[in-house]
């Protein structure tokens, strides 16, 4: 697989998201309590032997830059690279990143000095695991210009992706971006033989892109050339099945875009299942993060359930029910936590310097929240969503899909009710 360049898109502003990439980019949002979500990707290349990647990044990207450049450092001896290859002004384009594939088309010229064999274009906002291997040996067996990674979806789902259609030998017949259009859905479900095939479900009748693309890189310069060409699944894709081989690999693993708040949440409380469809404890298949060296997490007479819990934590005599406890993260003696994703410091507070102090104060009650890293909850506070609101904004906290989120570096006063 050294022939094989991975490039990671990672340069969007992720509004979808928000608050909680209004300070940093998506890519940078922690997940898991002590991760990020560029982990995700990047450990998928290293564990199916990629070792030359560049992730593309555009907005809030200093966070994002920092973890990558103190995460991902080979040997003296080594070829390989995780660099970073920001959006930039040059004499040939004054423009920013304008899409995917334009984001592509402009990091080009620094991928192709490499002479890859094939480039891997990925996304950054999806939890999943996947060895590339398999993907790579199809396309090189079929011959392909293109292929493709396809997801089995619900119809339900078929306006939020793109759906494909493909042929016996799993050539893309048709592709359509979003189809809302009822008979247009129905035409693209798999016949029963295709889906006893590829061992998809009744009820996951369609094939939906993963955003995951491998190209012959003459092939992707070529369809990159029209500089209007902006978005791969709305653009690209659908121009090159009339001149190219575009192939489909079918994906059966777990897959979940994460780029809402409500999708964020629930794929996090997901890992706290008993048999979580994404596991993070595979020996096989370690996800990589930055090695922080942080001291063991202390536990005093606490009870904690069905809970993940990182390293670096203090905690005082608490109740954890269902939740994700990220690293450095203080609790004070007789909070309770439940439903929620904590996640966590950047650093310790030696010294206060707020009337309240960093991490979850005494007494606290947080249910159905997603506090974020850095913040300050004080004693007494609850966090529960005592209106019942869908959406709001306030000055230190908003509610986005019920959930509320505390911003990072906000702080709640003690006693308030939220």
């Amino acid at each position: 697989m050294r022939d094989i360049i991975g490039l990671i898109l990672g340069g969007g502003k992720g509004t979808r998201l928000g608050p909680l990439t209004e300070v940093r980019s998506k890519p940078a949002v922690p997940l898991a309590g002590k991760y990020r979500l560029i982990d995700i990707p990047i450990s998928n290349c290293l564990n199916s032997d990629i070792n030359r990647i560049f992730v593309l990044t555009q907005f809030n990207s200093v966070s994002l830059n920092r973890h990558v450049s103190q995460t991902y450092r080979f040997g003296l001896f080594s070829r390989g690279f995780v660099d970073i290859l920001a959006a930039q002004q040059t004499p040939t384009s004054s423009e920013w990143f304008q899409g995917t594939a334009d984001a592509v088309r402009q990091s080009l010229r620094f991928v192709l000095p490499y002479e890859p064999r094939h480039v891997l274009v990925l996304s950054a906002d999806h939890l999943y695991r996947m060895d590339y291997r398999p993907l790579i040996a199809m396309h090189q067996e079929r011959n392909a210009d293109v292929t493709l990674c396809a997801l089995p979806v619900s119809s339900e789902k078929a306006s939020d992706l793109g759906i494909l259609q493909l042929d016996n030998d799993s050539r893309i017949q048709a592709f359509h971006e979003k189809p809302t259009d009822a008979d247009l859905v129905e035409s693209l479900k798999l016949s029963p033989t295709m889906r006893e095939r590829w061992q998809v479900q009744a009820e996951r009748p369609l094939l939906a892109s993963m955003g995951i693309y491998v190209f012959r890189p003459d092939v992707l310069e070529h369809l990159l050339d029209d500089d209007t060409q902006l978005d791969f699944g709305r653009d690209i894709i659908p121009r090159s099945l009339d001149r190219h081989r575009v192939f489909g690999y079918v994906f059966n693993g777990y897959w979940e875009d994460i780029g809402t708040v409500e999708a964020f949440y629930r794929a996090h409380l997901s890992l706290l299942d008993d048999k979580p469809a994404f596991n993070l404890h595979d020996p096989d298949f370690p996800f990589f993060t930055h090695a922080r060296f942080l001291p063991p997490t202390l536990i005093r007479e606490t009870r904690v359930k069905q809970s993940l819990i990182s390293e670096g934590c203090v905690i005082q005599s608490a109740e954890i029910v269902r939740s994700i406890v990220g690293i450095r993260s203080i609790v004070g003696a007789g909070a309770r936590i439940v439903n929620s994703l904590v996640m966590g410091a950047d650093f310790y507070e030696s010294e206060a310097n707020s009337k309240v102090a960093m991490g979850i104060g005494p007494a606290a009650s947080i249910e159905n929240a997603i506090l974020d890293k850095n913040v300050r909850i004080g004693r007494g506070v609850q966090i529960r969503n005592a209106a019942g609101r869908r959406e709001f904004d306030a000055p230190n906290y908003c509610i986005r899909d019920g959930i509320v989120i505390i911003p990072k570096g906000a702080e709640i006063p003690d006693g308030v009710v939220i």
